[in-house]
């Protein structure tokens, strides 16, 4: 039986932390332009009780979305200890691809994958490195294909990246600023022959583009005096609250019940970490969908407390973390089953079920 199995994985967080307090000096405006009235202190205490964020990580300033790529990569390379110039596939998830300090003009030609792959000195040139522009479930949507290809026999072995640099498209007059943070996450899947059935046991996906395709766009600073031209990362947060409440636990138990996989066998869901109370949320009706009124905390580890939300890169680093034993509390063992799953502009879903 051919399987597909993660061998290895590599993470890069930045060193550079931004807490909470230090947006007490920013100017906010509403959408409508309006500044906003209310002491920044208030602002700042409703938004961590509603995002479960007390800081984030920003890259340095000489550091590239590329760049933080290549470093996971390479852990992840060094981690599952295999020859680099083996790799079929190199999948690159990210949003905005390479943007200067001071600039938040998007460089993606060539396509971060290429940068990766060049980056990473791999001369092999049946490796093919490309990007997935997919919103926050972008790596997610990269580990699925990175199977589907194992299956089909088109790959052996692939490296899955998902990386962003947000701090540099962020409007910092927007109250929303304060969710978004850098990092990069990374892994080796490969197909392995064994006896029994394990690594990715099913997957599912989801996209919605009527008016849910404007909930995550860019789009002018809420700054009117600002608006020179320029887009910045804006979003609809009321509206992705109640779309991702309805619609991802939807999605994670049509891809559970593709195999009658019952919630008492999940052993962790490992979830984009874009909103405590959001994800807390869509965790609970998950559990309500199998009749269970409540879950243990421990199944849902949470790292957005004080990393913030690094878009594709949340699940892979959340995982790594996990797997080298970094976030108390949570641990992965061999027959241990894990439902990972993301939600995020497009607006798309999806979700991998999968035993270690």
């Amino acid at each position: 039986m051919l399987n597909s199995i993660i061998t290895g994985s590599g993470s890069f967080i930045p060193e550079k932390r931004v807490n909470n307090s230090e947006f007490n000096n920013n100017q906010f405006y509403s959408e409508n332009g309006e500044r906003i009235e209310k002491d920044n202190v208030e602002v700042i205490q409703k938004f961590q009780e509603i995002t479960g964020i007390k800081s984030r990580r920003y890259v340095e300033t000489e550091m590239s979305c590329s760049q933080i790529a290549t470093i996971a990569g390479q852990k992840a390379i060094e981690s599952a200890h295999i020859d680099k110039e083996s790799i079929d596939y190199i999948i690159v998830a990210h949003n905005f691809g390479d943007v200067l300090d001071g600039s938040n003009q998007s460089d993606m030609v060539p396509s971060i994958a290429s940068r990766v792959k060049h980056e990473l000195g791999i001369e092999n040139e049946f490796c093919i490195a490309y990007d997935i522009i997919f919103g926050c479930p972008g790596w997610v949507q990269g580990l699925i294909q990175a199977h589907i290809f194992i299956q089909s026999g088109e790959a052996k072995r692939c490296l899955i990246i998902g990386t962003e640099v947000l701090s540099r498209v962020i409007d910092p007059s927007d109250r929303d600023t304060m969710i978004f943070a850098d990092g990069a996450g990374a892994v080796i899947i490969e197909g392995i022959e064994e006896e029994n059935k394990r690594g990715v046991l099913t997957h599912a996906a989801l996209s919605h583009t009527g008016v849910e395709k404007s909930y995550l766009q860019a789009g002018y600073s809420y700054d009117r005096t600002k608006n020179e031209g320029v887009h910045f990362m804006k979003m609809n947060g009321h509206k992705i609250y109640l779309y991702a409440i309805e619609q991802v636990p939807k999605a994670m138990k049509y891809c559970m019940d593709k195999i009658n996989l019952d919630i008492d066998s999940l052993d962790k869901i490992l979830l984009h970490q874009a909103n405590h109370k959001m994800d807390e949320a869509i965790v609970k009706r998950l559990f309500r969908a199998f009749g269970k009124s409540d879950f243990h905390e421990s199944i849902m580890p949470m790292t957005i407390e004080k990393l913030g939300n690094s878009s594709v890169a949340t699940v892979p680093t959340l995982y790594d973390l996990i797997i080298r034993n970094q976030l108390k509390g949570h641990t992965l063992s061999k027959g241990n089953k894990i439902l990972l799953a993301s939600v995020g502009a497009g607006m798309n879903i999806n979700c991998v079920v999968y035993e270690c």
